[in-house]
């Protein structure tokens, strides 16, 4: 086999669609483009959500209240929920989402102070409230801030 032997998969290389090259290619006259209209002028896009000069359904319907964009989307774990691991067990992101007490880690998880926790855990998460922490440590617990 030489290099002068090797084609191309039929069906792999398409051929660009040539407009406007006369009625005899099949994309001649108006190329596709019906009859006049705004579709038909060079430029001639609408943007997404345009009603022809009608006031937009985005427009139309009444806001209410605030949304943050930059919002940080904390998801969050109580203490009695952790009762859940083994005694000494190391309890991470990784393990939460294992257990199912979070789907996804979001932009961090804090750990809250509801419930009783007896097990002695060790602990690594983005953020902990003075109870929670207060809690782990005094069933015996570590708390890492990661």
């Amino acid at each position: 086999m030489k290099l002068n032997d090797l084609t191309s998969v039929p069906g792999s290389r398409k051929e660009r669609k040539r407009i406007g090259r006369g009625y005899g290619s099949g994309w001649g006259k108006t190329s596709g483009k019906g009859h006049k209209g705004q579709k038909a002028r060079s430029g001639g896009s609408i943007r997404p959500g345009f009603e022809g000069g009608q006031m937009p359904l985005q427009r139309r319907i009444p806001k209410r209240g605030f949304v943050n964009n930059f919002a940080k989307d904390i998801r969050t774990v109580n203490v009695g929920s952790l009762e859940k691991f083994d005694n000494g067990a190391e309890v991470d992101t990784k393990s939460l989402t294992e257990a199912g007490l979070v789907k996804a880690c979001g932009d961090g998880i804090k750990i809250l102070g509801g419930g009783e926790l007896t097990k002695k855990l060790t602990v690594k998460a983005n953020a902990f409230s003075a109870s929670a922490k207060q809690k782990i440590e005094a069933a015996g617990g570590k708390t890492e801030v990661i």
